[in-house]
């Protein structure tokens, strides 16, 4: 198996990412997930001291953009609503 390296961003991005699956915030509001965000940054920031402001940023980037659902989900969003029902 040939050896892999990976940066200190793709270290972070991965821990990044892996953080916002496991605590729960994609549910959360979004005032919520930038202030979990600019925690979780500070903590990686810490964690990685040799990341840039420039890396900072575009795992803040990455990150938002990942709490971000493609296809929105909820009660009102759901693949069939009474209202759709009533409309064929």
């Amino acid at each position: 198996m040939p050896a892999t390296h990976d940066t200190v961003l793709d270290r972070a991005r991965n821990e990044l990412l892996s953080h916002i699956n496991r605590c729960g915030v994609l549910d959360a509001s979004d005032d919520h997930k930038r202030e979990w965000m600019d925690d979780t940054l500070e903590y990686l920031s810490e964690r990685y001291p040799a990341l840039s402001a420039a890396d900072i940023q575009q795992l803040r980037d990455m990150g938002l953009r990942f709490c971000q659902p493609v296809i929105p989900h909820g009660k009102d969003h759901t693949a069939s609503r009474s209202d759709d029902a009533n409309a064929a």
